[in-house]
């Protein structure tokens, strides 16, 4: 490896592991879903892809609710045919288009401190 390849590598680590704590703070708690009968359902179905944030955060009509349904299931999601309007009515009720936009799901801080000597 050249000298410059070299200092390019180490580099790239530097800033990784001096990111590393910035990434991890930018983590916030995920967020719960609404409680409904049909709440354990969607739970199983759809947390075993993906965290709650990516479905609190959506805000779609009816028609597009079905779509991502019919899209879900055609990639996996485990969801009984007979349940699948329960699905779309429990997210139209709860993330429907006419609802406010989400809350910031991640809140991102940064702690400047005095700069350390060095001796």
């Amino acid at each position: 490896m050249t000298e410059s390849r070299s200092l390019s590598v180490k580099a790239v680590l530097l800033f990784c592991v001096a990111a590393a704590p910035l990434v991890i703070q930018a983590q916030g708690p995920v967020p719960e879903l609404p409680v409904s009968p049909i709440t354990p359902k969607v739970k199983t179905a759809c947390l075993e892809c993906h965290d709650s944030g990516i479905i609190v955060q959506q805000r779609l009509n009816r028609k597009m609710w079905g779509r991502e349904v019919d899209k879900m299931v055609r990639w996996g999601a485990l969801v009984d045919a007979v349940d699948q309007d329960a699905f779309v009515n429990y997210f139209v009720a709860n993330f429907g288009s006419e609802k406010p936009p989400a809350a910031p799901q991640y809140k991102f801080r940064v702690d400047v401190g005095k700069p350390k000597k060095h001796d």
